[in-house]
C-alpha cells in the first residue's frame, strides 16, 4: 500500500520554548524609590489642602481694630490685633487674626482705630506659617458706627 515509513515521535522536532522574561530589577527599585519619595510629599500636600479647606469653627468677633500690618520674610501675610473690651476702662483682651483676602485687608486698613465686626473661620493644624501666623482667618469686615 503505502511505502512511506510512519513518523517516529523522536524524529519530530518540538517547538522551541518561549524565552523567559528578563527580570528588570532596576524597574522595581525605581518604583520603590518613587513611592518612598513621593508618598510623603503627596500626603503632606493632601493634609495641607484638607486643613485649609475644612473649617473647625466660625463666628464673629467685635472690638476695636488696634493693629494691622503685612509681615513675613518670604510669605507675606496680613496680621492684625483686635482689642475686645466688655466696658470702657476695662483691660482689653487682645485677639490675633490673619487676613488672606486683599478686599478684606483694604477694609481693615480703612477701619484702624474704629469698632469693627470681624467674621472669621478657624482652621486648626495648618502645617506652615506661610498661610498666616494664627488659626483665625477673616472672611469679611463690618465697621460699627
Amino acid at each position: 500500500m503505502n511505502d512511506t515509513p510512519a513518523p517516529d515521535a523522536a524524529s519530530e522536532e518540538a517547538p522551541p520554548a518561549p524565552p523567559l522574561p528578563r527580570r528588570h530589577w532596576w524597574w522595581r527599585w525605581k518604583l520603590w524609590l518613587a513611592i518612598i519619595v513621593f508618598a510623603p510629599i503627596l500626603g503632606f500636600m493632601l493634609y495641607t489642602v484638607g486643613t485649609l479647606k475644612w473649617t473647625y469653627s466660625q463666628g464673629i468677633r467685635a472690638g476695636y481694630l488696634q493693629k494691622f500690618s503685612r509681615k513675613g520674610w518670604v510669605c507675606k501675610t496680613w496680621e492684625g490685633e483686635l482689642a475686645q473690651t466688655n466696658y470702657p476702662g476695662a483691660a482689653p483682651v487682645i485677639w490675633l487674626f490673619t487676613v488672606r483676602s486683599d478686599a478684606a485687608a483694604r477694609q481693615l486698613n480703612l477701619a484702624l482705630g474704629r469698632r469693627v465686626l470681624l467674621f472669621y473661620r478657624e482652621h486648626r493644624g495648618i502645617p506652615s506659617r506661610c498661610f498666616g501666623d494664627t488659626n483665625y482667618f477673616i472672611d469679611s469686615v463690618r465697621i460699627v458706627q
